[in-house]
């Protein structure tokens, strides 16, 4: 679905579904941050009850780190989703009027 790492392609290369009319613009990014903070925020205050005396520099170096890399790895997956999401409920041109629907 993507020739680069949010980018999506023009066409489906084995349907030949056209996939530009999709609209992801800011929800994925979004959704990203809605579904990562919610973990990481989690993490840190069981983190906190776990470990008080933790030096603060370290633990928030790795809940970063943490936040940053789970947040690039499913960046792309939630992006998929929601432009096949868009592409089943038929929005912003997606089997709209004068184009066939299988």
């Amino acid at each position: 679905m993507f020739r680069a790492y949010l980018k999506v392609v023009d066409s489906c290369p084995v349907c030949g579904e056209d996939l530009s009319p999709q609209r992801a613009d800011d929800a994925p990014a979004y959704l990203t941050m809605l579904v990562v903070g919610h973990f990481i925020v989690i993490g840190i205050m069981s983190e906190d009850e776990l470990f008080p005396n933790a030096p603060w520099l370290l633990i928030a170096g790795l809940w970063s780190l943490l936040a940053i890399g789970v947040s690039l790895a499913i960046l792309p997956r939630i992006k998929g989703a929601l432009v096949g999401y868009q592409w089943a409920m038929r929005m912003h041109g997606f089997g709209g009027p004068g184009k066939e629907w299988i």
